[in-house]
């Protein structure tokens, strides 16, 4: 009788594992395509990142002309994530509405406390709903997937409150399910890093200003033009605290890239910069937060 060696048997777990993956992210592919026939016409908060992009690629395959990506034009979108947002819309032929938000003019965004991306995405929801009511559209969704609800993002406070969908989470698509579906249709932007709005950048309490966010925009272009690919410049005030992947901090380490950080930082306005040697991690300005505050996931 033949044997089965162990390491033949982990070999047919690990692919009944990946089969049996395979299966459920095709289920939750199903659910969302469901979900979104079932909405009749949809609005998409679009921004260019991985998530609302393949929403509302989906979307568009799913509803056709019944569908519109819209895209907020503010001093916290950069210039270059606004231009590749247009670039997808127009590569794939998704129809495209950019609008104006000003959330910068809320002295309670600008404020700038825990709550700020509550009234940011207020602000853009209240615009989307003024045009989805011009234009006809009896949905709004934007591109929450299924870890975000495991984080505090208090926009989606805002989503409640205006009755905006979130179908990717809603079919449980996690953020590296929406990647590899990305992937397998053929998207270039599936392994894209995240890119959260510049006023992330800013730490809690300092104000959100224009000049703020196009310091913290040059800043970043200038680590791009070094050659790091995923990265944040962290603001606090005249000091840069610049977080790197790990896979790329090796890089980073030698004194001839650190003093052209230095000297391209000075140059964006930082009088002091710093490399953060735990490496980038997202949604690190939280950790300054009460317990109590993070504890409210989705608040």
């Amino acid at each position: 009788m033949a044997t089965i060696s162990q390491p033949d048997l982990q070999k047919d777990a690990v692919a009944g594992e990946t089969r049996a993956d395979g299966e459920e992210t095709a289920l939750r592919m199903a659910a969302l395509e469901s979900c979104l026939a079932g909405l009749g016409s949809l609005m998409v908060a679009y921004s260019g990142g991985v998530d609302s992009a393949f929403l509302a690629a989906t979307a568009h395959r799913v509803l056709g002309a019944r569908m519109l990506a819209v895209l907020a034009d503010s001093p916290s979108l950069a210039r270059r994530d606004m231009e590749q947002a247009c670039a997808f819309a127009e590569l794939i032929k998704m129809p495209l509405r950019i609008v104006a938000t000003d959330e910068l003019e809320r002295p309670e965004y600008q404020r700038n406390d825990a709550n700020r991306c509550f009234h940011c995405k207020d602000e853009l929801f209240a615009v989307m709903g003024a045009l989805g009511a011009e234009l006809g559209f009896s949905a709004i969704a934007y591109g929450m997937n299924a870890d975000d609800t495991r984080d505090f993002r208090p926009g989606q406070r805002a989503a409640v409150q205006h009755a905006v969908t979130a179908p990717l989470a809603d079919a449980g698509l996690t953020k590296a399910e929406v990647r590899a579906l990305a992937k397998a249709a053929g998207y270039s932007l599936w392994d894209r890093p995240a890119a959260p709005c510049l006023a992330s950048r800013v730490e809690y309490g300092r104000t959100v200003t224009r000049e703020v966010l196009e310091q913290v925009e040059q800043a970043e272009k200038c680590m791009r033009q070094l050659g790091f690919r995923e990265f944040r410049v962290r603001h606090h005030g005249d000091l840069a605290r610049v977080e790197i992947a790990r896979a790329e901090l090796p890089r980073a380490l030698t004194m001839e890239m650190l003093d052209s950080m230095t000297a391209a930082l000075k140059k964006a306005g930082y009088q002091y910069v710093t490399l953060d040697s735990t490496g980038f991690r997202s949604g690190s300005m939280n950790a300054i937060l009460p317990a109590d505050i993070l504890a409210r996931r989705g608040a």
